[in-house]
């Protein structure tokens, strides 16, 4: 095991809170050796993956990273920016944002570190940013609405990883999924009718998720059933009917059977039986990213106007929406009830440590 991570202990300090923003990650460009490294680990998640390792690592190693990166860099590229990847850039903004909600709203300033699961900035540097803040207390806040092992359990994996090389782990608490808290439903709500107030109504709206193979869902995984409730909330709120709205997966990978309907087969179904306007929304991405953009903003509109359809809109994530950040910022002020600051001032704690002996 490597020399654990040193932190250099001040009896004058005050321990702060801070606030670990989590997203899944991106590649550093849209080249194919940065993908490549990025799918790599990635993929390598045995939380991601659950095949026996001698024979992932030969299908992955030996098929999958000499074949998947090219494509996925040409992806990349169509949604790539001046600024970067979509996802960090936003991410980014999340993280600034939130901050500043957070200092006004509760009257002073709480550090938010930004940590990708997979990538750059990675947790263990966004851990070390909020160590060097003299962050005692670290509330982890995965951006997945929906809990998923394949996410928010792999995650907490990394956060622990990283805790087994510190001598002196913070407290902390972790925010496990807020797939239908009210202010999240209600900013999903208010962006669909903000899109409709300007673009007009469509005959269906799709609530597209990301997938996971269905054998974890028969093995205990709750994201299936969060899904389909983020789903009911969301509809429930606009007053959509039984025939206005459904919900379906997306982002498949390998010939396992995952989550059903599948969004680019649901897409080419409803166009060839007649619906001819559809607005897609993704309610399990907290920010546009290559599967958004990319998959459904792009691919998928084609299939659907492939197919006989007429009108396809692609409704952004939330991104920083206000409604959005004030929501995480409420998750941020419920999830830190009774961490409140240290109640003796730094100099009297420093005067008795000196007097048991201490160095400083």
């Amino acid at each position: 095991m490597s020399e654990p991570n040193l932190q250099t202990y001040r009896h004058d300090q005050v321990g702060q809170v801070g606030v670990l923003l989590i997203n899944l990650g991106t590649p550093d460009a849209p080249t194919r050796g940065a993908v490549r490294r990025y799918l790599k680990e990635f993929l390598w998640d045995p939380r991601v993956v659950e095949v026996p390792r001698p024979i992932w690592w030969l299908v992955l190693n030996g098929v999958i990273l000499n074949t998947r990166p090219s494509r996925s860099a040409k992806a990349y590229s169509k949604v790539w920016t001046a600024e970067g990847s979509p996802l960090l850039t936003v991410s980014q903004k999340q993280r600034d944002v939130l901050a500043a909600v957070i200092a006004e709203r509760f009257g002073s300033d709480v550090p938010v570190a930004l940590g990708m699961r997979y990538g750059n900035p990675s947790i263990p540097a966004a851990l070390a940013q909020l160590r060097d803040a003299n962050v005692r207390r670290v509330l982890v806040l995965p951006l997945y609405p929906q809990y998923s092992a394949t996410t928010t359990a792999s995650t907490f994996d990394a956060i622990a990883a990283e805790m087994l090389r510190w001598r002196w782990i913070p407290e902390l608490r972790f925010i496990n999924h807020y797939h239908d808290e009210p202010a999240y439903i209600g900013a999903l709500a208010e962006s669909v009718q903000r899109h409709r107030a300007e673009f007009g109504d469509a005959e269906r709206l799709l609530m597209s998720f990301h997938g996971i193979p269905e054998e974890y869902f028969h093995k205990g995984d709750p994201y299936y059933c969060e899904c389909q409730k983020t789903g009911r909330l969301l509809a429930e709120s606009l007053g959509l009917g039984a025939q206005d709205w459904q919900i379906s997966f997306q982002s498949r990978l390998g010939p396992k059977q995952w989550l059903q309907p599948y969004t680019d087969h649901t897409l080419e179904a409803l166009a060839r039986e007649g619906v001819r306007s559809i607005q897609v929304i993704c309610p399990g991405f907290s920010a546009d990213c290559l599967e958004t953009l990319e998959e459904v903003a792009m691919e998928n509109r084609e299939i659907f106007l492939d197919a006989g359809g007429e009108r396809y809109e692609y409704i952004p994530c939330l991104n920083d929406d206000p409604a959005h950040i004030a929501m995480l910022a409420g998750l941020v002020d419920q999830h830190t009830q009774g961490w409140g600051p240290d109640l003796e001032e730094p100099a009297q704690v420093q005067r008795r440590a000196l007097a048991l002996g201490a160095h400083r």
